[in-house]
């Protein structure tokens, strides 16, 4: 068990932010499976500020979620401050400034990852939300702007200075985005100097690999993400290699029903199509039946083509 502030986190693999991933559905499944925690995806604070529902509608969760952090992400310290203060009122277990997020709409207007250029600055945030709000603070960095700007030990030393309760590491630059291999190194250098809980993410391909980089990197913890995706027995020992599909396709129908109870039965099998394209990777079966999945639009009849093949040799055979 992990300490963040006054709030336990019950395990050591939790589920990375992903924006238009992370729903709370998502979160649910991969919590059943052995989450240990979980965050919402990214929101504006300015959005925040205007009270504008579609905001404040990404911070809805359901209590089995527990420990939620509510993760916020913006350029300007007043409005950031003020939006840690409003969602405080929708109970979070933690509130976590974004500052990885490396996509340029965001990073270049000094958001999310741009904030690793003015580490003064993000820990300045850091103490006005502290101020504000009473549960516990953190951040998710990357280890710099770029390769000639790799300043992940300026940036956590002033983070944590600035009192944040525990920091996560995005082992990229943000000019790699998603791209190379996440260095490992550097997150183990940066849990090597500090003295409050570190997580490392980047890379993470199984339950295993997950474990072996904990105990290599002495980090506190990891996130998992993107091979999260399909697959949340990746937080188990559990291998979905090793299913048999009858147990594979029940995840498939639990997932998609808290899907349609959040987002409606069309909306919700709409969106539920990123999640079973990843479902069904690495399983043997008819392109022909991928393809009607992916376009039914009514649970029924979703169900009915779904467990139509639960007997289908194909299936059971995996790649």
């Amino acid at each position: 068990m992990i300490q963040i502030g006054n709030v336990t986190i019950p395990g050591r693999i939790s589920l990375s932010p992903m924006a238009g991933i992370s729903d709370s559905p998502t979160r649910r499944i991969c919590k059943k499976f052995g989450a240990a925690f979980s965050y919402t995806e990214f929101v504006n604070t300015d959005e925040i500020v205007h009270r504008a529902p579609k905001a404040l509608k990404l911070f809805q969760f359901d209590p089995e979620e527990r420990p939620i952090t509510f993760q916020i992400f913006g350029n300007r310290l007043e409005i950031i401050a003020e939006a840690a203060e409003i969602i405080q009122e929708l109970k979070p277990d933690i509130i976590d400034l974004n500052m990885g997020c490396s996509t340029r709409k965001v990073s270049l207007r000094g958001a999310g990852a741009g904030l690793l250029r003015r580490p003064a600055q993000a820990g300045k945030i850091i103490e006005a939300i502290k101020k504000r709000v009473n549960v516990p603070v953190t951040a998710k960095i990357r280890i710099g702007w770029d390769s000639q700007t790799r300043n992940y030990l300026e940036v956590a030393k002033q983070l944590e200075e600035s009192g944040v309760d525990a920091l996560t590491v995005h082992g990229r630059t943000k000019e790699m985005a998603y791209t190379g291999l996440a260095d490992w190194d550097a997150i183990g250098e940066v849990k090597a100097n500090a003295r409050i809980p570190i997580f490392g993410n980047g890379d993470i391909k199984s339950f295993q690999e997950a474990n072996a980089k904990i105990r290599e990197y002495k980090v506190d913890g990891v996130l998992i993400g993107r091979n999260a995706i399909g697959n949340p027995w990746i937080f188990s020992e559990n291998k979905k290699e090793e299913l048999s599909w009858e147990k594979i396709y029940t995840v498939i129908l639990e997932h998609l029903c808290w899907m349609i109870e959040s987002f409606g039965e069309e909306f919700g099998l709409v969106l539920f199509r990123k999640h079973l394209v990843k479902y069904l990777s690495g399983l043997e079966f008819d392109s022909l039946w991928k393809a009607e999945l992916l376009e039914i639009r009514e649970f029924k009849r979703f169900e009915e083509c779904l467990i139509s093949h639960r007997t289908a040799k194909s299936l059971v055979s995996h790649s």
